[in-house]
């Protein structure tokens, strides 16, 4: 099924970052999906170590300026775009000086992760969603790369659920080996809970490491997609323990891969249908 309206939100995109697992996976299913005929929109965060000169990155004004509440206080949010001129896409960033002007992406320069990583990426999710109702946009998919966009899921099965441009969506979750070793903070839960989750589904991220992360989101997906050969286990038998259809590791050498994305998406949303 072409002519499907998805929705990529990713961690990471080259050439903007160098190249990575996720960053070229996200650049090559943009660019494949929409010569398929299928209409894309992809977002990634502004991070600081982005040379905007170099790539063009202008900001949309129309989109900008409104303010979005984390945790009591008020951030702006940036909306910039540009173009991969030979890949003919165009890509969303999500800026804000507080936490995105940074010259890094989500570790300081001893490795550890940012205290605040948890804050980030709930803006980076209320920034994409906020910018793609502006757009008046409705996608069929949203399939999200990287556990940075993991807020994404839970914000559109909660917060934004009801909004007619989200009420239909289907929800697919790339999960990578990109897992943080030290949990992320502790107060992580009520930040969440403050966006409108509800308390009963909380108790997963009392402790919110990367696999109780993961578990969490994956009761939002429709669909898992692993993008490691070797997943972890307990997250394979979590998704069968629910049911939730997955797409194991698929080869990138292999020409067919992008046909085996499509094919999921449609699987996704035949399996939703037919509930």
């Amino acid at each position: 099924m072409s002519n499907c309206k998805i929705l990529y939100v990713c961690q990471e995109i080259t050439p903007y970052l160098a190249e990575s697992n996720i960053s070229t996976l996200c650049r090559a299913l943009s660019q494949g999906m929409q010569e398929k005929g299928n209409e894309i929109r992809t977002f990634m965060p502004r991070y600081g170590v982005i040379n905007e000169r170099r790539n063009q990155l202008h900001e949309v004004i129309r989109l900008s300026g409104m303010n979005l509440i984390i945790d009591n206080n008020d951030h702006q949010l940036i909306i910039k775009v540009a173009s991969i001129p030979s890949a003919r896409v165009q890509v969303y960033f999500i800026d804000n000086e507080d936490y995105f002007h940074r010259k890094a992406i989500t570790r300081d320069d001893t490795g550890k992760l940012f205290p605040d990583n948890d804050e980030r990426a709930i803006f980076f999710a209320r920034g994409v969603l906020e910018t793609v109702k502006k757009l008046r946009w409705t996608p069929d998919i949203v399939h999200c790369h990287g556990w940075f966009t993991s807020i994404v899921p839970i914000y559109l099965k909660n917060l934004f659920a009801d909004d007619p441009i989200f009420k239909k969506v289907k929800v697919v979750l790339s999960i990578y080996d990109d897992m943080f070793e030290e949990p992320l903070a502790a107060n992580f839960k009520t930040k969440i809970q403050g966006e409108g989750v509800p308390k009963k589904y909380l108790s997963t991220i009392e402790d919110p490491t990367y696999e109780n992360l993961m578990k969490f989101v994956i009761n939002y997906a429709e669909g898992v997609i692993f993008e490691t050969p070797t997943p972890p286990q307990a997250l394979v038998e979590y998704l069968e323990e629910k049911g939730k259809p997955y797409l194991n590791y698929q080869d990138k050498s292999n020409t067919d891969y992008l046909t085996q994305y499509q094919a999921f998406y449609d699987k996704i949303a035949a399996h939703e249908q037919n509930k």
